[in-house]
């Protein structure tokens, strides 16, 4: 393992002492069935998982995007955060309730070329914005809309970079595990040779 910081905070559940906490939780419990661990970790700090589910909910909803292409814009991002979780969570995702094909979530988790040219160029502006921090150069613009996308649909990639900013990194300092319901997609992060730039 990487000699990397983890957090001794706890996880919490429907018992926590914070009023705001518990509220937050509940909510996640009665849409979801579940109350995934990230939640529990993000909500020692309550603001960071309220503004994580307000940014998230927003872009299920609001999103131009395809439920499928979502999927690959939040699997891109955790690839090259090298988040295990949300990997783990999004491969699951996009197999169950977001009808992605397989063969496009496993090369995004093998980090192989996608052969839908279309979301093969969205997976990359989306890795290029993380990788170049939101400074892509003209010609990354040109191949994401020769793909058929649109400049406004760069902010919708801005918003999805913040939210998994969120859970990428509290997943980091927490080591998350994935949950249960997402053992069956669960992806290690290929070792680093050379930091991202």
């Amino acid at each position: 393992m990487k000699n990397v910081f983890k957090t001794t905070l706890p996880t919490l559940g429907l018992d926590a002492e914070n009023e705001q906490a518990k509220e937050l939780l509940t909510a996640a419990k009665k849409e979801m069935g579940m109350i995934p661990t990230m939640y529990g970790n993000m909500a020692n700090f309550p603001d960071l998982l309220s503004t994580y589910r307000h940014g998230y909910a927003a872009l299920r909803k609001n999103s131009t995007f395809t439920s499928a292409e979502l999927e690959v814009v939040f699997l891109s991002i955790s690839f090259v955060n090298q988040c295990e979780y949300c990997m783990a969570a999004h491969s699951f995702l996009a197999d169950v309730s977001s009808k992605v094909p397989k063969d496009v979530t496993d090369a995004l988790r093998a980090g192989f070329p996608i052969a839908d040219k279309k979301l093969s160029a969205l997976s990359d502006f989306t890795k290029t914005m993380v990788t170049k921090k939101g400074n892509p150069a003209p010609e990354d613009v040109e191949g994401f809309l020769a793909a058929g996308y649109n400049e406004t649909q760069i902010l919708e990639i801005i918003l999805a970079i913040s939210v998994k900013i969120i859970s990428n990194y509290s997943n980091h300092i927490f080591h998350t595990v994935p949950d249960a319901a997402f053992q069956s997609r669960v992806w290690t992060a290929p070792e680093q040779t050379a930091q991202i730039s």
